[in-house]
C-alpha cells in the first residue's frame, strides 16, 4: 500500500459536494515515496478533456533529489464530474519515515489499480519507471491502436482496449521504435493473438499483459528478461 499525503478540502464545481481528498504516493527509483503537495487555497476544475501536459506533473524526490513526471492528482465526483486537484509548486517530499532503497537493489514493484484507460497508460509509465527509464512521456507519433509513451532508448504501446493485440499492432510498434532508433515493449489489457505472440518473438518485442491490479504480466521470455534486469 502507498502512503496518503496529508487530506485536504475539495469542493466539486458543478454540484457543489465536499470532498475530502488525499493524494496517493508514488515510488520512485530511489525506493522512497513521492506525493504532489496539494494547494489547500486551490480551487479544483472539472476535467472536460484529456491532454497529456495537464494529466502529468513533475516532481522532485525529497530523497534523491530525483526530477520525474506523475499523474496530475483527480477525483471522481458522485455526480460525475472527474475533479483536477490543484498541485502547490512542482516539489513533493518524501515522508520522514521513508527509508530509501538503493536503486541498484530493486524494491517489489507498487502497481497502479486500473479503472479507466488513463490508469492503464499510468500503470504501464510508474511500471517503465520501476525498470529503470527515464524521462518518460508521450510518443511523438500516435500509433494505429492504443496510446504510445517514450522514453530514453523506448518506446511503448499501452492497449487498453477488450480487443486482443494483434500481429498488425506489434509489427506497426516495431518498425516504428525502429526508425526511432528505440526498443519497443507493448502493454495490452486483453493479451496477444497467438500470430502476434510468434511475432513479437521474431521481432524481439517484449510483450506485457496488465491485469486489473495494473500489476504488468511478462507474457514471453523478452519479457520475462526484461522484467528480471530492468534497464541494465
Amino acid at each position: 500500500m502507498w502512503a496518503m499525503s496529508e487530506s485536504v478540502s475539495v469542493r466539486c464545481p458543478a454540484c457543489g459536494r465536499e470532498h475530502l481528498y488525499a493524494a496517493p504516493s508514488y515510488p520512485c527509483t530511489c525506493g522512497a515515496p513521492v506525493a504532489p503537495p496539494l494547494d489547500r487555497h486551490g480551487t479544483a476544475t472539472a476535467v472536460t478533456h484529456r491532454a497529456w501536459a495537464e494529466d502529468w506533473v513533475t516532481l522532485q524526490c525529497g530523497s534523491c533529489g530525483r526530477r520525474d513526471q506523475w499523474p496530475r492528482p483527480e477525483l471522481g465526483c458522485e455526480c460525475g464530474t472527474v475533479l483536477r486537484i490543484p498541485v502547490a509548486g512542482q516539489t513533493a517530499t518524501a515522508p520522514a519515515s521513508a527509508t530509501p532503497t538503493p536503486a541498484k537493489r530493486r524494491r517489489p514493484f507498487q502497481p497502479v489499480t486500473i479503472r479507466t484507460a488513463r490508469d492503464a497508460v499510468t500503470a504501464a509509465a510508474v511500471y517503465l519507471r520501476w525498470l529503470g527509464y527515464r524521462d518518460i512521456r508521450r510518443a511523438d507519433q500516435r500509433p494505429p491502436s492504443g496510446i504510445g509513451i517514450a522514453a530514453r532508448g523506448l518506446l511503448a504501446q499501452v492497449d487498453p482496449t477488450v480487443r486482443p493485440a494483434s500481429l498488425r499492432d506489434v509489427e506497426c510498434l516495431w518498425l516504428t521504435a525502429m526508425t526511432e532508433s528505440a526498443a519497443g515493449v507493448y502493454f495490452s489489457l486483453a493479451g496477444y493473438a497467438t500470430d502476434a505472440r510468434a511475432r513479437a518473438d521474431t521481432l524481439g518485442v517484449p510483450l506485457f499483459v496488465l491485469d486489473l491490479t495494473g500489476t504488468p504480466q511478462p507474457v514471453n521470455s523478452l519479457a520475462d528478461e526484461l522484467d528480471a534486469t530492468g534497464v541494465r
